[in-house]
Protein backbone atom coordinates (compact mmCIF):
# COMPACT_ATOMS: atom_id res chain seq x y z
CA UNK A 1 0.00 0.00 0.00
CA UNK A 2 1.74 3.37 -0.35
CA UNK A 3 0.13 6.69 0.59
CA UNK A 4 -0.50 9.88 -2.17
CA UNK A 5 -0.58 13.31 -2.62
CA UNK A 6 -2.16 13.79 1.42
CA UNK A 7 0.39 10.98 3.26
CA UNK A 8 -3.08 9.57 4.98
CA UNK A 9 -5.13 8.60 1.75
CA UNK A 10 -4.52 4.53 1.20
CA UNK A 11 -3.79 4.59 -2.74
CA UNK A 12 -3.89 1.33 -5.23
CA UNK A 13 -1.51 1.58 -8.05
CA UNK A 14 -4.85 2.22 -10.19
CA UNK A 15 -6.14 4.39 -8.31
CA UNK A 16 -2.59 6.30 -8.26
CA UNK A 17 -1.93 5.89 -12.39
CA UNK A 18 -5.90 7.42 -12.56
CA UNK A 19 -4.93 10.22 -10.16
CA UNK A 20 -1.94 11.19 -12.69
CA UNK A 21 -3.79 11.24 -15.28
CA UNK A 22 -6.39 13.38 -13.86
CA UNK A 23 -3.69 15.77 -13.40
CA UNK A 24 -3.03 15.64 -16.74
CA UNK A 25 0.01 13.03 -16.82
CA UNK A 26 -1.53 11.81 -19.78
CA UNK A 27 1.62 9.98 -22.43
CA UNK A 28 3.41 6.14 -20.72
CA UNK A 29 7.07 6.60 -20.20
CA UNK A 30 8.96 3.59 -20.11
CA UNK A 31 12.37 1.97 -19.22
CA UNK A 32 14.39 1.47 -21.93
CA UNK A 33 16.96 -1.88 -22.34
CA UNK A 34 19.59 0.64 -21.17
CA UNK A 35 18.35 1.92 -18.17
CA UNK A 36 16.91 4.99 -19.70
CA UNK A 37 13.81 6.70 -19.48
CA UNK A 38 11.85 6.70 -22.77
CA UNK A 39 8.87 8.90 -23.31
CA UNK A 40 6.30 7.54 -25.70
CA UNK A 41 4.98 10.35 -27.76
CA UNK A 42 7.91 11.54 -28.79
CA UNK A 43 10.48 9.10 -28.41
CA UNK A 44 13.01 11.69 -25.93
CA UNK A 45 15.37 9.14 -24.40
CA UNK A 46 17.14 10.55 -21.14
CA UNK A 47 19.72 9.24 -18.56
CA UNK A 48 17.12 8.85 -15.06
CA UNK A 49 19.42 11.39 -13.41
CA UNK A 50 18.24 14.06 -16.00
CA UNK A 51 14.43 13.17 -15.41
CA UNK A 52 12.15 15.66 -14.31
CA UNK A 53 10.20 13.86 -11.99
CA UNK A 54 7.45 15.33 -10.26
CA UNK A 55 5.79 12.71 -8.28
CA UNK A 56 6.81 9.12 -6.47
CA UNK A 57 4.40 6.96 -5.12
CA UNK A 58 5.34 3.28 -3.73
CA UNK A 59 3.52 0.10 -3.56
CA UNK A 60 3.61 -3.52 -1.79
CA UNK A 61 1.33 -6.37 -2.61
CA UNK A 62 -1.26 -6.88 0.26
CA UNK A 63 -0.42 -10.90 0.40
CA UNK A 64 2.95 -10.69 -0.76
CA UNK A 65 5.74 -7.69 0.39
CA UNK A 66 7.95 -8.89 -2.40
CA UNK A 67 5.55 -7.93 -5.03
CA UNK A 68 6.60 -3.94 -5.43
CA UNK A 69 5.98 -1.74 -7.51
CA UNK A 70 6.71 2.15 -8.03
CA UNK A 71 4.94 5.02 -10.08
CA UNK A 72 6.45 8.20 -10.86
CA UNK A 73 4.75 11.16 -12.75
CA UNK A 74 7.36 12.95 -15.15
CA UNK A 75 7.68 15.52 -17.32
CA UNK A 76 9.14 14.98 -20.57
CA UNK A 77 11.94 17.78 -21.45
CA UNK A 78 12.50 16.64 -24.82
CA UNK A 79 8.23 17.39 -25.78
CA UNK A 80 7.14 19.36 -22.67
CA UNK A 81 4.30 16.50 -22.00
CA UNK A 82 3.58 14.49 -19.02
CA UNK A 83 3.48 11.48 -18.33
CA UNK A 84 3.66 7.94 -16.16
CA UNK A 85 5.93 5.32 -15.76
CA UNK A 86 4.99 2.20 -13.60
CA UNK A 87 8.03 0.45 -13.06
CA UNK A 88 8.95 -2.85 -10.60
CA UNK A 89 11.34 -2.28 -7.72
CA UNK A 90 12.82 -4.57 -5.39
CA UNK A 91 13.33 -8.13 -6.27
CA UNK A 92 11.20 -8.04 -9.20
CA UNK A 93 12.83 -5.35 -10.81
CA UNK A 94 14.46 -5.92 -14.21
CA UNK A 95 18.37 -5.15 -14.03
CA UNK A 96 16.78 -2.24 -16.62
CA UNK A 97 14.71 -1.04 -13.93
CA UNK A 98 16.96 -0.78 -11.04
CA UNK A 99 19.67 1.37 -12.81
CA UNK A 100 16.54 3.78 -13.68
CA UNK A 101 15.23 3.46 -10.34
CA UNK A 102 18.78 3.76 -8.66
CA UNK A 103 19.48 7.40 -10.59
CA UNK A 104 16.14 8.70 -10.35
CA UNK A 105 16.46 12.26 -8.46
CA UNK A 106 13.69 13.22 -5.79
CA UNK A 107 10.04 14.79 -7.14
CA UNK A 108 10.93 18.75 -8.48
CA UNK A 109 7.15 19.02 -7.68
CA UNK A 110 5.06 19.69 -11.10
CA UNK A 111 5.25 22.77 -12.96
CA UNK A 112 1.37 23.39 -12.76
CA UNK A 113 1.14 23.76 -8.80
CA UNK A 114 -0.12 20.61 -7.79
CA UNK A 115 1.10 18.95 -5.16
CA UNK A 116 3.32 15.82 -5.32
CA UNK A 117 2.36 12.13 -4.10
CA UNK A 118 5.34 11.08 -1.98
CA UNK A 119 6.07 8.32 0.34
Amino acid sequence: MAYGAYMNDPLTLVAEIARLRSLGYDADMSVTPEGNVRCSPCGHVVEPSRAAVETTARFEGASNPDDQSIVFGIHCLGCGTRGVLVAAYGPSASAAEAAVLIDLRPPTGPSGGDAPAQQ
